[in-house]
């Protein structure tokens, strides 16, 4: 059976989307499996995007529709660390996600040896295993967004 416990609410304008990042990693930085769900739009790629910058990856970030999965690297004092930023959103179902070797992605953020970001976790539920974060981002404006933070475990 798994539990949900909330974490963290965030409200925030796109305007000032760099202060709702800060908050959010200073939250959730100990964590490496990420599932971020909304709709079409609401900027999670975008929050994604932000989030990399404020950790100096020096990598292209982009969104992986096509790629399915976009790999970044960031130092972490002498460490040079790993993201995988995952997109389902084309996944016809598991069995082409572990094909396409995001299960070994999710192994490696699981062991601590990288970070996983997941966009439209929804289409491969099964190979979530918790613990990890699902991170829900909601557009209440066009300019304004709530993103909520609940730990699966």
């Amino acid at each position: 059976m798994q539990m949900k416990t909330q974490l963290l609410q965030i409200s925030y304008k796109l305007n000032s989307i760099d202060k709702a990042v800060a908050l959010f990693w200073k939250e959730v930085c100990n964590y490496r499996l990420f599932a971020f769900s909304g709709e079409m739009g609401a900027g999670k790629t975008t929050f994604l995007h932000y989030l990399c910058e404020m950790l100096h990856v020096e990598d292209v970030v982009s969104s992986p529709t096509f790629a399915l999965i976009n790999e970044y690297h960031y130092a972490d004092g002498n460490a040079d660390r790993i993201i995988y930023h995952m997109d389902w959103y084309r996944l016809k179902d598991a069995a082409e996600a572990i094909n396409a070797g995001m299960e070994d992605c999710i192994d490696a953020a699981k062991d601590g040896r990288a970070i996983c970001f997941i966009e439209w976790p929804e289409k491969a539920l099964e190979l979530l295993q918790p613990p990890y974060l699902w991170i829900t981002i909601e557009t209440t404006d066009p300019d304004q967004r709530t993103m909520t933070v609940e730990l699966i475990s």
